[in-house]
């Protein structure tokens, strides 16, 4: 993956599409190969985990706000702990990217005064505050109206100029929106990857033809 590349990972249900996040970004161990991230191997006992965070922001399914904070205080916090910056730094830094993902207005309003999608924006906020390399997105959308998945979408489109971002999406018309490349994962296999634009049009396995034709998933 390069910088400024969206990659989608789509297939049917345990696929195991999330298990490939959560162990690009070392929540979950692996037992066998290696993941790079810049170059560091994310599972070597020598790897500093805090430091490869920095490089890795991560948007989950389930908007994981705290509903007790702000919205500026929830954007604040992830600089703050994983940047260990000042709290008068982190906020300056949360102001910024809430602008940017059009929560400018919220700053002082309560998660759970937001519709799902502002809750989404908020999250992809917190993620980006720490100037991460990669930003990780588990079906971003999957709860969101078609016009929260639009606004989403629309910023991935932004964001992708100066990140590399990974969506997972059981969506395939969002994929071929959204990606420049697609890897289509069948049962814990990777089965495909390559140009967006080639997986649908003329993909080379049997497998990922039957997905997104519809004939399985």
């Amino acid at each position: 993956m390069q910088k400024g590349e969206v990659v989608s990972v789509s297939g049917g249900s345990g696929s195991c599409k999330s298990t490939l996040l959560y162990c690009i970004n070392a929540i979950e161990t692996i037992n066998s190969g290696k993941i790079l991230v810049d170059d560091v191997d994310v599972h070597a006992k020598s790897t500093n985990k805090d430091k490869l965070r920095q490089k890795l922001g991560m948007v989950f399914q389930q908007w994981n706000s705290f509903p007790h904070m702000t919205v500026l205080e929830n954007a604040a916090l992830a600089p703050r702990i994983v940047k260990k910056m000042s709290k008068e730094e982190a906020i300056e830094i949360a102001k910024k990217e809430l602008e940017h993902v059009g929560l400018g207005d919220k700053l002082d309003v309560y998660p759970t005064k937001m519709s799902g999608g502002q809750q989404q924006r908020l999250c992809i906020a917190r993620a980006i505050a720490v100037s991460p390399e990669v930003v990780l997105m588990d079906e971003p959308c999957s709860a969101l109206d078609p016009i929260a998945t639009a606004k989403v979408e629309e910023l991935i489109a932004e964001l992708s100029e100066s990140y590399t971002i990974v969506i997972v999406t059981h969506s395939m018309q969002q994929a071929a929106r959204v990606s420049h490349r697609t890897a289509y994962f069948h049962l814990g296999h990777l089965v495909e990857v390559n140009e967006t634009n080639k997986v649908f049009t003329s993909p080379e396995h049997e497998l990922t033809e039957s997905y997104i034709t519809g004939r399985f998933g």
